[in-house]
């Protein structure tokens, strides 16, 4: 397999996506909307994401499900749009390639790549860079922010994962709390200063999760009855996934010419 073997240009619904194929047979689809993990199976080729059958991809609103990303506030967290605009902007592709056995893809975002009112609401210097790369069975992101402009500026950033479970029910999560937790209705917590890593529980199926730069976690299941009140998931879809994502929401401000990063493991 050449460099130009790694990344295919495709698209995924009606967006512009590359396709990643490791060496080894590991794929991911990005969507350039939004730099949108939205697919990954291992060398098993077992897939590991959830993507409800009722979300939008043509570009209309945010993926529901995947990898999105969040940036420059979280949920409600700001005066600006819910979970930012990373994740309903389209961002460019920057690099790709193999290194080492990895696939990779890198995705950049700056202010000239924003819809006016994004750059009208965040008039910020700043330039995002998201790097996933998979090989065998584990798959790695990392998201840089740096600051591009005059001034310093507050941000939140989170990769708000969404993983495919057999059934949430059956689910453990180990390392955000003291004891193993079980989730049985809707739950939405964060969790800061979290332990670097934690571990996804899905009957015979263990994923190690291990995020750095990324200081909190969040955990979150619609449950039954806000699944049902959501348009872009079907009402027995929220037994088919759990969001566990690393975060960092609060406390981070950037001088002009930092820069701040983000990585999270999965294997």
């Amino acid at each position: 397999m050449n460099q130009q073997d790694a990344a295919i240009a495709t698209t995924f619904g009606q967006l512009p996506a590359l396709l990643l194929t490791s060496p080894d047979g590991a794929q991911a689809s990005i969507t350039l909307y939004g730099a949108h993990l939205i697919s990954w199976r291992g060398a098993d080729g077992r897939e590991r994401l959830f993507c409800s059958a009722k979300s939008a991809l043509d570009g209309s609103k945010a993926i529901r499900g995947g990898v999105p990303v969040i940036f420059p506030q979280f949920a409600e967290r700001g005066t600006g749009m819910r979970h930012g605009f990373a994740r309903t902007s389209t961002w460019r592709v920057a690099d790709q390639g193999l290194d080492e056995g990895w696939a990779f893809a890198e995705f950049a975002l700056a202010p000239h790549d924003l819809a006016p009112q994004h750059a009208q609401a965040w008039p910020h210097g700043f330039e995002l860079r998201l790097r996933v790369a998979i090989r065998a069975n584990d798959l790695t992101m990392r998201f840089e922010v740096r600051n591009t402009g005059g001034e310093a500026f507050p941000f939140a950033a989170a990769l708000h994962t969404y993983f495919l479970v057999d059934d949430i029910a059956s689910v453990r999560i180990d390392g955000v709390e003291t004891e193993e937790l079980v989730i049985s209705d809707k739950f939405d917590r964060v969790y800061e200063n979290v332990a670097p890593r934690q571990a996804l529980v899905d009957g015979g199926v263990v994923l190690t999760l291990r995020q750095e730069g990324f200081t909190d976690a969040v955990v979150w299941n619609p449950g039954a009855e806000d699944a049902a009140a959501l348009a872009d998931m079907a009402d027995e879809e929220y037994r088919r996934f759990v969001c566990i994502e690393p975060a960092r929401l609060e406390g981070e401000v950037l001088q002009p010419g930092e820069a701040w990063r983000g990585e999270y493991h999965v294997s």
